[in-house]
């Protein structure tokens, strides 16, 4: 496989656990841990997937993810939205952001790797 995908999280147990999974799957794992230069780090990187957190230090995943939709170079990339937060207004808002998929947090090993695995399909 040999695509890069870029995690946005701060919180270590989490990045570890999803670097770990994917890693075994034959993806290249970056991570990134706040949300003050995030924009500037996905275009560094230019990752062919972002995972991104919604609670981060310095700036929303929220505010992030319209920033990545409205750059000409980020507005098609694949981006997974986390979130703590389950309620239908928090998803409402994940999907009139522009996130490609939502997921709540805690979740499966399983459940991470078939949305990557999904948006990197598209």
């Amino acid at each position: 496989m040999g695509k890069t995908v870029l995690v946005i999280e701060d919180e270590p147990n989490i990045i570890e656990a999803i670097g770990f999974i994917l890693s075994r799957d034959g993806w290249r794992v970056a991570t990134h841990s706040n949300g003050v230069d995030a924009v500037e780090a996905v275009q560094a990187r230019a990752p062919d997937l972002v995972i991104l957190d919604v609670m981060l230090p310095g700036r929303s995943g929220y505010d992030i993810l319209r920033d990545l939709r409205a750059g000409a170079g980020t507005s098609d990339l694949p981006i997974l939205l986390l979130t703590a937060r389950g309620q239908a207004k928090d998803r409402e808002m994940a999907e009139s952001s522009g996130a490609s998929r939502y997921m709540t947090k805690p979740f499966s090993n399983a459940e991470v790797l078939e949305a990557v695995r999904d948006l990197a399909r598209d």
